[in-house]
């Protein structure tokens, strides 16, 4: 079993998640081994707020080249877990109160 905030690696915060930030989603990159329900508790604990739902997915590496002096270097891109937590109506993540 992780700790609790060692399941959160970071929130995700792009111009599409802060969209969805209105209708109370939020994402966060999550540890790949998280569970569902594992991901709902660390979150109710770390922002002390109610969870309804919680959806998953895989975010698959790519494949990147770039061109240098010595020639084509590829590499890739990392693999991670995504998760959208919805949260109860009324309910807010204020990601920006700390900084």
């Amino acid at each position: 079993m992780h700790n609790k905030m060692g399941i959160i690696v970071k929130p995700i915060v792009t111009e599409k998640v802060t969209a969805l930030n209105e209708s109370s989603v939020y994402g966060f990159r999550v540890l790949k081994s998280a569970s569902k329900p594992a991901i709902k508790a660390a979150i109710e604990e770390i922002y002390n707020v109610k969870v309804l739902a919680v959806n998953t997915s895989m975010y698959n590496g790519k494949v990147k080249t770039r061109s240098t002096k010595r020639g084509l270097i590829s590499g890739n891109t990392g693999v991670y877990k995504k998760a959208y937590v919805t949260l109860e109506k009324g309910q807010v993540i204020d990601f920006y109160s700390n900084i």
